[in-house]
């Protein structure tokens, strides 16, 4: 792929958002575009890096017996109405509304009620449960406080996913399922995450558990035992029987070992049992000929969040300094950005015929053909794409090598014209 076609923007960065500086710097160089507070375009990078993302999620559900489907963006207000939750939405403010002379409609915040509408009509029997169905796309929800660029928005990427069962067993059992599901997802992401006992707020539910990850750009503030490994987050201080709730459901009784951790959250999963199956007619007949309400769960993984957190985690600093990113190999859509200088079109062309020869075994590389860019803004633009590895076809040329840079460490080696494509081939090889 040829840098001319991306839609860089090459400049010198302003000063960067302290807290969130990669994200501001997708911003600035054009790899995002803020249309207005919480809204967002991806450039070509970002949004190639989402599908991977996406792939990874959609692969490891699809493992665990998740079936893919896709539910309505725009849903008919009256299947708000049947669960009872479109007041709260609306009083709260988070809802978008469309108001009509043929009907009222929303924008999906979330989608309980567009799955139960949909199961109601195919799950008839318990000859057709356990099931989970999941989908990926784009939720709204009008955040007052929209933050952190992808990390709080109005509009957003998530999966989510839910199960339907019979009873509370196999809600139990699916539950573990799509936890588990969870651990091997954010594991291939190289996020370390940990299960926090939560409030399920406007979703509600019995039980819920946040996929937290450790960060200091985080909103959340978690208590966590480094013993037992669980933690719960701080917003359960806030009910009356705190101590009950987490002792009943996620078995902390010791709160002498605790200590404050600052979380991004980048999943959720609830214990929905029968709230909504009960209020909006979600039935099946079970083997004793009698109509009950589904036993339901429901997950969720922000993605957009998620991708804004793989980008935080990847940046690279230089005495204190932001001084780019290096996204993993393994994740990267990219693995290696090619800058020649203008003014050598030999040296130019043997960079077109490598590129073209990696990209036909399957190699991503970014080659900067750019004419009104000086090879010393090529260099540094390299290192704010999130490639992995900078190769230059410069002076070392002349010595039958190139210049491969570690954009994460910085490291520099030079590589002998007739092995680079061997090496390069070996580092892309850690794909997942």
């Amino acid at each position: 792929m040829k840098v001319s076609n991306i839609g860089l923007i090459s400049k010198k960065l302003e000063k960067l958002d302290d807290q969130f500086p990669v994200q501001d710097m997708l911003v600035q160089t054009g790899q995002l575009y803020q249309y207005t507070s919480g809204i967002y375009a991806f450039g070509h990078i970002p949004f190639l890096l989402e599908k991977k993302l996406n792939q990874i999620i959609c692969d490891t559900l699809k493992k665990h017996n998740c079936a893919e489907l896709s539910l309505p963006l725009l849903q008919p207000e009256q299947i708000w109405e049947e669960s009872g939750r479109l007041k709260r939405y609306v009083d709260d403010g988070v809802m978008f509304r469309s108001l009509t002379k043929n009907g009222n409609y929303c924008l999906a915040p979330t989608a309980e009620e567009a799955i139960v509408a949909f199961a109601r009509t195919r799950l008839k029997t318990y000859k057709h449960l356990p099931v989970t169905y999941f989908q990926i796309g784009p939720k709204f929800r009008n955040e007052l406080r929209a933050r952190g660029f992808l990390l709080r928005g109005k509009s957003f990427d998530m999966m989510d996913a839910y199960s339907f069962g019979r009873n509370k067993d196999e809600l139990e059992n699916e539950y573990q399922n799509i936890k588990n599901a969870y651990f091997e997802i954010f594991e291939k992401l190289g996020i370390p995450v940990i299960p926090v006992g939560a409030d399920s707020g406007a979703i509600g539910g019995a039980k819920s558990e946040e996929f937290m990850t450790i960060s200091e750009i985080g909103e959340d503030v978690v208590y966590y035992d480094e013993t037992t490994q669980k933690a719960f987050n701080s917003e359960l201080l806030e009910r009356n029987d705190w101590q009950q709730y987490l002792s009943e459901n996620y078995g902390i009784t010791n709160f002498d070992k605790l200590s404050q951790k600052r979380t991004v959250e980048l999943g959720h999963i609830f214990q929905l049992g029968e709230k909504y199956s009960s209020t909006m007619n979600g039935l099946f007949v079970d083997d004793d000929g009698k109509q009950k309400p589904y036993v339901m769960g429901c997950y969720g993984i922000g993605v957009s969040r998620t991708l804004a957190l793989i980008y935080e985690n990847s940046v690279v600093k230089k005495d204190g300094k932001f001084e780019g990113i290096a996204l993993p190999v393994t994740l990267s859509p990219y693995t290696f950005y090619f800058v020649t200088k203008n003014d050598d079109a030999e040296k130019t062309a043997l960079a077109e015929n490598v590129c073209n020869s990696l990209e036909s075994k399957g190699v991503c590389v970014l080659l900067d053909d750019r004419k009104d860019v000086s090879i010393g803004m090529k260099i540094k633009d390299s290192k704010i794409c999130g490639t992995p590895y900078t190769v230059v076809f410069g002076r070392s040329l002349d010595e039958n090598c190139l210049e491969v840079e570690d954009n994460k460490t910085g490291e520099k080696q030079s590589v002998k014209l007739e092995d680079f494509e061997k090496f390069c081939l070996e580092i892309a090889s850690k794909k997942l």
